[in-house]
């Protein structure tokens, strides 16, 4: 099977080269990889100044320039027009380091033929699991991350997380040439977080499967790209407005009876999260990203330069 690795940038080469370094050492083979650069003109040319032609196992890389930072569905959607002839994509975020099995392990589960894309283990430097998938609540307008703060080297019950999700984290998602040519591309319309949820949704609305491969494992440096962090206090402003805003947009456009309910529910995460916690500049990019999506904002925000 074919796979373009197809990986997004923005101004960030040093991940983007470990996330190269550790695709190296893949023991599946057949694949090509695909760089979407977001970062503007000079980004590209540092980042191609930097890239080999190919990677130690032979396989080709190049990288196109976005014409404008398109987000990240919009940079996915580069990555799948630039390689036509792929049987399937895996979508990587550059600040990953997927182990040397991992590849081999995804094309196994999809090529099983009953379902359509496939998830994995994703953890975090701090040696626990982000998720093997995820599964999206309408009524509250919240995703929940399935095995979060487990051992990333613990026995996973892979039926459980099929059953369970109905998205996959979309730091590191295999999907075939049918989920493409049946739910189409990434909204880019979101721009940034939320994009892989509706995917996924999309895909399930049309009777699609997705798969969890138990024994493959990506490392994630979370929010390496955007900033996002743990601390309440120092979340930045782009992540904690979108994932406010698209949560909503989210919310909107797969179940928009739930939209009101899933405001007021929002709006007590960010209480409890950032108010209550005196983190009141975090609270108030929260709370615009929320007006933005009940207003119906879509794209990139007007304040942000790109």
């Amino acid at each position: 099977m074919k796979v373009a690795v197809a990986i997004v940038g923005y101004r960030n080469v040093a991940d983007i080269l470990a996330c190269l370094d550790a695709l190296s050492a893949s023991t599946y083979d057949d694949f090509e990889v695909i760089i979407c650069e977001n970062g503007g003109k000079a980004a590209y040319e540092d980042l191609q100044r930097s890239l080999p032609s190919t990677l130690k196992g032979g396989q080709m890389l190049r990288a196109v320039m976005a014409r404008k930072n398109l987000g990240f569905a919009g940079g996915v959607n580069v990555c799948l027009s630039e390689t036509p002839d792929a049987e399937a994509w895996w979508i990587l975020n550059p600040d990953t380091q997927p182990a040397a099995g991992a590849l081999g392990a995804k094309v196994r589960r999809l090529a099983k033929g009953d379902c359509d894309a496939v998830g994995c283990i994703i953890h975090l430097p701090i040696g626990k699991v982000q998720s093997y998938g995820g599964r999206w609540s309408p009524i509250l307008g919240r995703s929940k991350a399935l095995g979060r703060g487990a051992d990333p080297f613990a026995a996973v019950d892979a039926c459980w997380v099929e059953r369970t999700q109905n998205y996959i984290d979309g730091a590191a998602m295999l999907v075939s040439r049918r989920f493409v040519d049946v739910v189409g591309p990434m909204r880019e319309d979101y721009f940034l977080y939320c994009e892989e949820v509706e995917w996924c949704l999309r895909a399930l609305n049309g009777g699609l499967r997705l798969g969890f491969a138990a024994d493959a494992k990506v490392f994630h440096r979370q929010g390496a790209t955007t900033g996002a962090s743990g601390d309440a206090h120092k979340v930045a402003k782009l992540p904690l407005y979108l994932t406010m805003r698209n949560t909503i947009l989210l919310t909107r456009d797969r179940t928009p009876r739930w939209t009101p309910v899933a405001g007021i529910a929002l709006l007590a995460v960010l209480v409890r999260r950032f108010a209550l916690r005196g983190a009141w500049r975090q609270f108030g990019h929260g709370f615009i990203g929320l007006v933005a999506g009940m207003r119906n904002e879509r794209g990139a925000p007007q304040w942000l330069t790109i």
